[in-house]
């Protein structure tokens, strides 16, 4: 494949599949030695999966794990057009993308263990999916159920902004969420922002569209044992956002793990620096081991 490259202990390659209507970019980061476990790695809302590709490769590299990035539908490499013509849903994404991603990762390594890591989005609906079945670990990182009160001050506040500020006004005179316009990072598909809206300023965040517009989630359909991990500087999805999580999953199934920068010699971490190449030392406990 003229694509591969190869890091000196691990190659990787770019990938592109079906989910359903769509077609979705990847990449796939594999150790050099037969994997011991096949990672799906969801990423969070507007993060590009080449955000993601340090870690990935640390996981074939050092821990001898296969790892599967890629972008959602309408969203950065996986788009097909400006995001003012897309009809792109965070359901989407959960629903249809992540499953897809799944299968791929199956139809790549057929037998091989399969884990799921999510960060933010990425773990959010796992329980509502179908193809869950033969997962054999779910890593959580900062995912939760996030009501716009759970932020501390001063993060609350500009999430008021981005709520109820000039954040919707924009994303309704244009027709999509102005990312780099407002400072919030990537364009979005506006069904989306309105979907991502609705969820965080409701108490009970998407639980009660489930049954209509969302299947009911069960995850004993999986069994698989689920790290909830929560990051203790994280303003946007904190840990208290991170334990609502857990009753989705089920008290039986989920472990709540909470980390702290300064046991890792860090500063800081926040929710998105647990996969910045800076925060390596971090990694290790993202999939629960020593480092």
């Amino acid at each position: 494949m003229l694509d591969m490259q190869f890091t000196g202990s691990s190659s990787e390659r770019a990938i592109s599949f079906p989910a359903g209507s769509a077609r979705l970019q990847g990449r796939l980061f594999l150790p050099l030695s037969p994997p011991r476990a096949a990672v799906v790695l969801n990423g969070a809302t507007a993060v590009p999966q080449r955000f993601y590709q340090a870690f990935a490769r640390w996981l074939a590299e050092e821990r001898g794990l296969a790892c599967l990035t890629y972008d959602y539908r309408d969203f950065q490499t996986s788009a097909q057009a400006h995001p003012r013509h897309s009809s792109a849903t965070m359901a989407d994404w959960a629903l249809s993308d992540q499953p897809a991603a799944r299968a791929e990762m199956r139809r790549q390594l057929p037998g091989v263990p399969l884990w799921v890591i999510g960060h933010s989005l990425g773990g959010m609906l796992m329980p509502l999916q179908e193809g869950i079945d033969d997962i054999a670990r779910m890593i959580c990182v900062a995912s939760g159920l996030v009501h716009h009160r759970d932020h501390p001050w001063p993060y609350q506040g500009l999430a008021r902004l981005f709520w109820f500020g000039h954040v919707p006004l924009a994303a309704r005179l244009l027709g999509y969420l102005p990312g780099r316009l407002t400072g919030f990072g990537p364009d979005l598909p506006a069904p989306a922002y309105w979907q991502w809206r609705r969820w965080c300023t409701h108490p009970q965040c998407f639980y009660p569209e489930i049954g209509s517009t969302l299947p009911p989630p069960d995850w004993r359909r999986s069994g698989a044992p689920v790290d909830l991990v929560g990051l203790a500087d994280d303003p946007v999805c904190p840990p208290v956002s991170v334990l609502k999580l857990a009753g989705l999953y089920g008290q039986d199934a989920a472990r709540f793990r909470l980390l702290q920068p300064a046991d890792f010699g860090l500063d800081k971490v926040g929710h998105l620096g647990a996969f910045a190449r800076r925060n390596r030392a971090i990694w290790p406990a993202l999939i629960g081991e020593a480092g």
